[in-house]
């Protein structure tokens, strides 16, 4: 979306986050994502020297689908490098969701409007979407394979109908949520009778009561959050203007839950765990662009599904405040007044109890997945 989600990036704290991951968390295997093909090499090299499996994972959203593919073959030419190095310890993915974050398969220019555009729902009623997708995958596929030589998978998400024979894992990423509630582990036994390693690429939970509701579209009250600063001609898109009501409130205000999101990332794993995957990445470890605030109206890391709440840092406040500004008029048409954005920032420069040279406290949620990984150890 045009913006930086971490902008300080210090080598010493990748190495100590990827180490925490792996000895505290009990976690094999770590999912990087991201734009930028440098620093997913250096994040992918550290983990790989501290012995972690690497789904080296490029992203790149809002592009055409030739320049999709000639950046992620260029960064399947990268990844074969570290392949060599670590064989059998790296997994590529040609990408993620590009049904939505990629242009040319539905209407609209961003996510954002694909999403909201009036002929979403009759393109994914009718299956149109899914001959461009996997036409796509193939070519990508086939032009990934000729630079990078280890196991190769997608991430979808359910509204996606892939084919699946030229990947070496089947990839989903999946939240449950009050419509598929009781029917989330039937929905992952179909991908698993597929006869192939099943990958789940996301999963998780935000942190206030009523997120199990939103399940991956638990981020949206931070809408809400907003709704007091629009602009007197800003309104939210009807699709966000209603999952922001869902949640209750107090006062006014989304109520902080640290004990929901562990319950539901425990009982979640083990619906995974029972229905046989392969494996699960928790969505996600840390989110520096959602600071956590005492003040439940300016706490932005109810609004995230990290395992820690991060705390902002001097460096990055006015960038991130700024960014979200800009980010508002563009994809939403919302006035946003970065002075009032900066209010979300919360204790800055505070560091964290359990890890004082990090800028963030692990929640509940962080010992629910390190209990639950280290009994399978």
């Amino acid at each position: 979306m045009g913006g930086n989600w971490r902008p300080k990036l210090d080598p010493n704290v990748v190495h100590r986050e990827l180490g925490i991951i792996k000895n505290d968390l009990h976690c094999n295997a770590v999912r990087i994502c991201g734009l930028d093909i440098d620093r997913l090499m250096a994040a992918s090299e550290e983990a790989l020297s501290q012995g972690l499996e690497v789904w080296f994972s490029p992203e790149m959203w809002d592009q055409s689908q030739d320049q999709t593919l000639e950046y992620v073959t260029k960064a399947a030419k990268r990844a074969e490098v570290l392949r060599q190095r670590w064989p059998g310890k790296l997994v590529f993915s040609l990408g993620s969701e590009l049904t939505l974050f990629m242009k040319g398969i539905l209407d609209g220019d961003n996510f954002l409007e694909r999403m909201n555009s009036p002929s979403f729902w009759d393109s994914i009623r009718t299956g149109k979407h899914n001959g461009p997708l996997n036409a796509f995958l193939g070519k990508a596929n086939d032009a990934v394979r000729q630079v990078f030589h280890g196991q190769v998978t997608y991430f979808s998400i359910p509204l996606e109908t892939v084919e699946w024979g030229p990947f070496d894992f089947v990839g989903v990423d999946l939240y449950r949520d009050a419509r598929i509630a009781t029917a989330y582990g039937d929905m992952v036994g179909k991908y698993v009778a597929l006869n192939k390693p099943v990958i789940i690429g996301e999963f998780g939970c935000c942190t206030y009561q009523g997120a199990e509701k939103l399940g991956g579209n638990g981020f949206v009250i931070i809408l809400g959050m907003m709704e007091d600063y629009i602009g007197p001609k800003g309104s939210l898109p009807k699709s966000f203007a209603d999952m922001v009501k869902v949640p209750p409130r107090v006062d006014g205000h989304y109520v902080r839950d640290e004990g929901l999101q562990a319950r539901e990332v425990e009982d979640q794993l083990g619906v995974l765990d029972a229905a046989g995957v392969e494996g699960a990445f928790v969505f996600t470890f840390v989110s520096p662009n959602s600071p956590y605030n005492d003040d439940p109206r300016f706490d932005s890391d109810m609004g995230s599904f990290s395992l820690v709440k991060s705390y902002a840092e001097r460096e990055t406040v006015q960038e991130f405040a700024a960014q979200a500004a800009r980010q508002g008029k563009e994809f939403l048409g919302v006035d946003l007044d970065p002075a009032v954005l900066e209010r979300f920032s919360g204790s800055v420069g505070k560091r964290g109890q359990k890890y004082p040279d990090l800028p963030w406290e692990p929640k509940e949620s962080f010992k629910a997945v390190a209990d639950y990984y280290g009994k399978l150890t």
